[in-house]
């Protein structure tokens, strides 16, 4: 074998693929109940796209993004998050031109150049929600509503929601003065990272990780103190509504979220030990942000498929077994191949999953092997039952066999 797998990816197959493809159709069955449409945009962009979009100041964009120069000696960027790709292809697609809102998801791969973890890949994947067009809380509360009925049916227990507003523009640049003021008191105690981000992003320091900034960060201002009367009454309008919907929730000054798009309401799904599920909020500046002709506000949340898995493993739910194969068709002797060939195909086209042998096995190996895939009836197919037109079908389970016309064992399985 001349290579493995890069570090920080995975290959899926087996329990973990029919895991995800649950996942993923309880995301999809939601959003067609939501009227939320699909839409799937390029593994890369624009490099400008992400620094302009995500933030020059972010982590994501300073530290964890595949960047590269093409043939064409222009720089690309492996998407490292689903929102700026899809309020690009709003844009340049001219979705704004349709009734509004538009509400759009998406489950895509993401890649970010970081220390691979628990529920954290350099190449994962998220399944993501953007809903442009409303400044309303109605749209954060729509999403809030979609991810708390996701988590629901996939029988996690221990995701609440955690909610914050960052404010707008205006006035966080009072608070970032406050923030500032504040983070030099204790610059020399900060890490190197966060001394430079308070000078360009003084935000970011609330997100550090680093137990020191943690610590210091713990006693700084906090944005709620600083809203203006819109974003005021916008934060208490969302708790309104979530009250009224009886959707629990707990004000956490601490959320701030990892990327510069972010304003007003951001919010977290987070368990009891503080492991965040997935994150959102809203974003009025990031479709003006990538086209300035344009200003329309947006919201939308990100959950990553392994993030979600570690989940269910930490919480111990199983998810519903893969199904099993409704009939095994074995085959004795070459003159029953086409005979049984034809009876698979007739009911596989009618959607009942159908197994049978291509390994040219005896008829003890291929009843073992039935066995072991767990069918859950078989037949065998030989010269005396194409003479009598008629086979044995045998309920694994029970033992119990049922003589049946060849012609007639689709229609068997079909009632």
């Amino acid at each position: 074998m001349i290579t493995q797998r890069p570090k920080g990816t995975q290959d899926w197959y087996g329990a973990d693929m029919h895991k995800r493809t649950i996942i993923e159709a309880i995301g999809r069955k939601l959003c067609k109940a939501y009227n939320i449409k699909e839409i799937i945009t390029p593994a890369f962009e624009h490099t400008e796209l992400f620094q302009r979009g995500v933030g020059e100041t972010t982590d994501v964009v300073q530290k964890e993004m595949y960047t590269f120069l093409d043939k064409g000696n222009r720089s690309i960027s492996l998407k490292p998050e689903g929102t700026a790709g899809a309020i690009r292809a709003y844009l340049e697609n001219n979705l704004y031109a349709e009734s509004q809102p538009t509400k759009l998801f998406y489950v895509t791969q993401a890649f970010r150049y970081e220390k691979p973890q628990s529920g954290r890949l350099r190449q994962h994947h998220q399944f993501g929600v953007e809903f442009v067009g409303s400044k309303s809380p109605l749209a954060e509360v729509e999403l809030i509503t979609l991810i708390t009925t996701f988590i629901r049916e996939l029988g996690l227990t221990d995701a609440k929601l955690h909610i914050n507003s960052i404010g707008c523009k205006e006035c966080r640049k009072t608070y970032n003065d406050a923030l500032l003021a504040y983070l030099k008191q204790h610059e020399e105690k900060l890490c190197p990272t966060c001394r430079e981000r308070m000078q360009k992003n003084p935000l970011r320091v609330i997100d550090c990780k680093v137990p020191e900034c943690k610590t210091i960060v713990e006693h700084a201002p906090r944005t709620i103190e600083y809203l203006d009367e819109e974003c005021k009454n916008h934060f208490e309008e969302l708790q309104e509504l979530l009250n009224a919907l009886n959707i629990p929730y707990e004000i956490d000054t601490g959320i701030v979220r990892g990327l510069d798009y972010y304003t007003k309401t951001v919010f977290e799904f987070v368990n009891s030990e503080g492991f965040t599920l997935c994150g959102g909020g809203r974003y009025d500046g990031l479709v003006h942000e990538i086209d300035e002709k344009q200003d329309i506000p947006s919201v939308g949340f990100g959950m990553g498929i392994e993030r979600i898995l570690y989940f269910l493993e930490k919480e111990g739910v199983e998810l519903a077994p893969e199904e099993p194969a409704e009939l095994y068709v074995g085959i004795l002797g070459k003159e029953a191949r086409a005979k049984a060939f034809q009876l698979v195909t007739t009911l596989r086209n009618a959607g009942v999953i159908t197994e049978t042998d291509y390994m040219d096995r005896s008829v003890k190996a291929q009843m073992k092997y039935a066995n072991k895939i767990g069918a859950k009836n078989t037949v065998i197919l030989g010269a005396d039952e194409l003479e009598k037109n008629a086979a044995f079908i045998k309920n694994m389970a029970t033992g119990e066999q049922t003589e049946v016309a060849l012609d007639k064992i689709a229609e068997y399985f079909l009632k």
